[in-house]
């Protein structure tokens, strides 16, 4: 079916001649460029790159057949190699001379297995004796020896994104030596062995280079040996070893990936993601080293997906014969043409092409039925936010529609995420009040992944929808939001006040204000100024939440000028000045708010009664009866005369 293709070539690929119109095809894994190679007379060279930037065409003089074509990071400077011995470059700087000059290495009797570029001006040849680390200095054309190493060479891998090179030595080419490149330093790694399947003897089995990658997964090094399947063993199929290759330390087995199956395989990288191709039945499978099977070994896996091939491909025709109204024609899947290097690039020499590996994750959402460990899954990848969305509405509805426990297990996981990220802003925040220091400046701002669900995503494209759904029960949608608010509860993350305003409408809705009492009597929904006057405005509908609101705003203690507003609103004047002095308040008061207040309930011994009060309170604080001009009480004394005359005033007092 097509929507379970979950793998695919990405849509817009690197286009570049094809091996049929050129000599040679290169590929360099630091760059993602591929150098089409054209000879005869002069050397044409087309290299084209992720982007513009990084795509130019050059020809250089003919000087013998290209065995390794690469520019440093930047296009800076170009490394040709010809021949065993030696190494060409050629200035691509600005204002710098496009003069071509050579390098031999250093080693007698040595021959160069190829280089690698390890910065803009540094470079490591790599000999079948050992490895001489150089920096280029443009201006002089000349290299200056940094550090070399003698050791037997079989073959080589270099994984430019971590700098680390790979060196295969021994005569069964097992035995691994690391070594690490940054800023003009190289340091050698702890070597170890990879295990080769047991053969009868006399025959030897030999590590091949087909069979070893170097990958970065979940932000860790690992070696990956495609060990394949031995006839003297029970072994179902072939399996990927995965080594954790440490910076300092051991290199240890820790993961052993299951294939079921023999045959050729191939290896990508996709979103942290192991993807193993296989030729024979077309057909790839993904890997999580992160989900654990319950009932394997820690460190062995099952493929997480049925195995399917990726998404078809169309080629659209081109070139001068080819009409409009041709239809594009189907590329060759896993074709033995194809060329895959890390982490998740696909080449096709034959066609022309190169093409990124993309996982698609709406696919997913058929294929794997547990919803816990869809959600682990979904949770670990880059762009899951609108999936992981999607699939807290499927399952709330419809035929997909969850049991509360399976619910439960959903929010939960989804919290942990937010939880662990809003500690992390919370440990930042502290760190950079506390001002400049050592401990701080290790501290790095957290990154906000799409994994990190919050309670407005939450409530914008799921709970606020699912409450308003037809169909659905009043006691399921109020026990997913209540279930919501346990798992945010539990995981200590501070529930906002839209959250508890949703459960108070749906129960207001359902005229559940039995339930509503009870949740606010028993304190299941947080007390906050929000709230209580979101109760405050049910009071036409439920006339305790009047009640309900002022208790509320009482138990919260920062809400005294909100009480007051709330009281002289209903014309609870007195109410308003008796509250106002079981706080302490009294002497502070707007005495202006109170008379007006009064004024407008049309009771005239509440007025008097309200403005002997702040008549007294004058008397006492300031010794005379009389209102301040800044107390703009003018009217209010007017409208006193006029009820009870001028006599009615208090009199200063006379010392």
């Amino acid at each position: 079916m097509n929507e379970d293709y979950y793998l695919e070539l990405c849509e817009n690929p690197v286009q570049f001649e094809h091996a049929s119109s050129v000599n040679n095809v290169f590929f360099d894994e630091a760059n993602k460029q591929v150098f089409a190679v054209r000879s005869g007379g002069a050397t044409g060279v087309v290299v084209k790159g992720p982007d513009d930037k990084s795509s130019v065409a050059f020809r250089m003089d003919d000087k013998g057949e290209v065995k390794c074509i690469k520019f440093s990071l930047g296009n800076k400077i170009l490394a040709v190699q010809r021949t065993p011995k030696s190494v060409d470059f050629i200035n691509f700087i600005p204002d710098f001379p496009h003069i071509e000059f050579s390098h031999e290495c250093k080693t007698k009797n040595a021959s160069v297995l190829g280089f690698c570029w390890t910065n803009w001006n540094e470079i490591v040849f790599i000999t079948d004796q050992g490895i001489e680390f150089y920096q280029v200095l443009p201006d002089k054309r000349t290299l200056k020896l940094l550090k070399s190493q003698s050791i037997n060479v079989n073959w080589y891998m270099y994984c430019p994104e971590a700098a680390v090179l790979l060196l295969s030595t021994t005569v069964q080419g097992n035995v691994l030596q690391p070594f690490a490149f940054k800023s003009g330093t190289m340091s050698k790694m702890s070597k170890f062995e990879i295990e080769l399947p047991v053969v009868p003897k006399p025959a030897k089995l030999s590590l091949s280079e087909r069979d070893i990658a170097v990958a970065s997964i979940y932000g860790e090094l690992y070696v990956m040996y495609l060990k394949h399947h031995s006839r003297t063993t029970n072994s179902p199929g072939a399996e990927v070893v995965l080594y954790h290759l440490l910076r300092e330390g051991a290199c240890k087995k820790t993961h052993v990936l299951k294939l079921n199956t023999t045959g050729k395989f191939a290896l990508n990288v996709v979103d942290n993601l192991v993807v193993v191709h296989h030729q024979s039945s077309q057909t790839s499978i993904i890997f999580d080293i992160k989900l654990q099977e319950p009932d394997c070994p820690v460190n062995v896996h099952q493929p997480i997906l049925p195995a399917h091939s990726i998404h078809p491909y169309r080629i659209p025709r081109t070139g001068p014969a080819a009409a409009p109204s041709q239809a594009p024609v189907a590329c060759e899947l896993y074709s033995s043409t194809w060329s895959v290097f890390q982490p998740d690039i696909i080449i096709s020499a034959s066609e022309g092409y190169l093409w990124y590996l993309k996982v698609k994750l709406q696919p997913t959402l058929n294929l794997l039925q547990d919803k816990g460990k869809l959600m682990e899954f979904l949770l670990r990848r880059r762009d899951c936010k609108m999936v992981i969305l999607s699939v807290c509405s499927q399952m709330l509805v419809g035929d997909e529609k969850g049991s509360l426990p399976v619910v439960a297990v959903v929010f939960d996981k989804l919290n942990q995420v937010y939880k662990e990220y809003l500690e992390a802003e919370q440990s930042y925040t502290v760190a950079m009040e506390s001002g400049p220091s050592r401990s701080s400046a290790s501290y790095k701002r957290p990154m906000r992944t799409q994994a990190v669900i919050d309670q407005s995503d939450m409530y914008t494209h799921v709970l606020s929808a699912f409450t308003e759904r037809k169909g659905v029960s009043h006691k399921f949608i109020i026990a997913v939001l209540m279930e919501y608010i346990r798992s945010l509860n539990q995981h200590q993350v501070t529930v906002q006040h839209y959250l508890y305003e949703l459960v108070i409408k749906t129960l207001v809705h359902h005229n559940l204000f039995y339930m509503l009492h009870q949740f606010l009597q028993y304190h299941v929904l947080s007390d906050s100024k929000p709230l209580a006057c979101l109760l405050l405005s049910l009071e036409s509908t439920y006339p305790p939440a009047h009640q309900l609101s002022l208790d509320m705003l009482k138990r919260l203690s920062t809400a005294n000028d909100e009480i007051v507003e709330v009281l002289l609103s209903k014309q609870q004047v007195l109410g308003a000045l008796r509250f106002v002095r079981s706080v302490g308040g009294h002497d502070n008061v707007s005495a202006r708010k109170f008379l007006d207040a009064a004024q407008q309930t049309s009771d005239p011994m509440l007025f008097y009664t309200i403005f002997r009060f702040f008549e007294q309170r004058n008397l006492r604080l300031r010794g005379n009866p009389g209102f301040n001009p800044g107390e703009h009480c003018e009217e209010h004394v007017a409208h006193f005369k006029q009820m009870f005359g001028e006599q009615a005033l208090m009199k200063p007092v006379v010392v």
